[in-house]
């Protein structure tokens, strides 16, 4: 193999693994990324939100003793509030103006720090800008007195 035989074969061999790390780069920024709709995961998409009794599958988040009345917790990207007495709602804890996740639930109303945005805890709508959007439901399900994510 003469020298300019051996130099186009390493480019090749670095074209195609330069492409084969940028496809896997592309798949990894796809699948963690945001999406024009404000949803940032499959976890993070409107699905309901809204948990009600009975037997339901998927990971034990928190007890629902853990959730204050008319407050919440921010549970990991999940915030779980119960603006009412036994009614548990979820939403993204990623605020939908910049990204930041909120940090803490009083008097029925989702806090985000870093530009004080506000969202309802009952609907996840916007209360108080600059967010525009509401934060996505979150599904979960109360069983018993465990509030699991599905």
């Amino acid at each position: 193999m003469t020298g300019s035989q051996g130099s186009a074969r390493n480019m090749t061999r670095r074209a195609v693994v330069a492409a084969a790390g940028g496809a896997g780069l592309a798949v990894a920024l796809t699948a963690c990324g945001s999406s024009d709709d404000g949803s940032t995961s499959v976890a993070d998409k409107p699905t309901g939100g809204e948990g009600g009794a009975g037997a339901g599958g998927g990971k034990e988040i928190a007890k629902i003793t853990d959730i204050p009345e008319g407050g919440g917790k921010v549970i990991g990207d999940v915030v779980v509030t119960q603006p009412k007495p036994g009614e548990f709602k979820a939403f993204s804890s990623k605020c939908t103006h910049a990204g930041c996740a909120v940090k803490d639930i009083a008097n029925g109303t989702i806090n985000c720090p870093c530009h004080g945005s506000q969202f309802s805890a009952e609907d996840g709508s916007v209360t108080k800008g600059p967010a525009t959007k509401p934060l996505p439901a979150a599904s979960i399900t109360v069983d018993g007195g465990s509030i699991k994510i599905a």
